[in-house]
């Protein structure tokens, strides 16, 4: 799942060193890729941390089950 979020973030990356070596400066263009880039970070993180909670879960429940049976 996390994939597709790690192909943006390595995209917008690119566009941003694409923009900064045709400007030669920091541009506005530039800034608002930064702010696209920190939002993908986010939803990376609590992507992330969704699927590592939902793996401990399930961690528990076969470890449940086991002592069950």
């Amino acid at each position: 799942m996390t994939d597709d979020l790690y192909n943006t973030k390595r995209s917008l990356e690119l566009e941003w060193q694409q923009e900064h070596l045709k400007e030669g400066r920091y541009t506005l263009h530039m800034g608002h890729i930064d702010k696209k880039i920190q939002e993908i970070i986010k939803e990376i993180i609590a992507k992330e941390f969704e699927e590592q909670t939902l793996q401990t879960k399930i961690n528990e429940a076969k470890a449940e089950v086991s002592i069950a049976t």
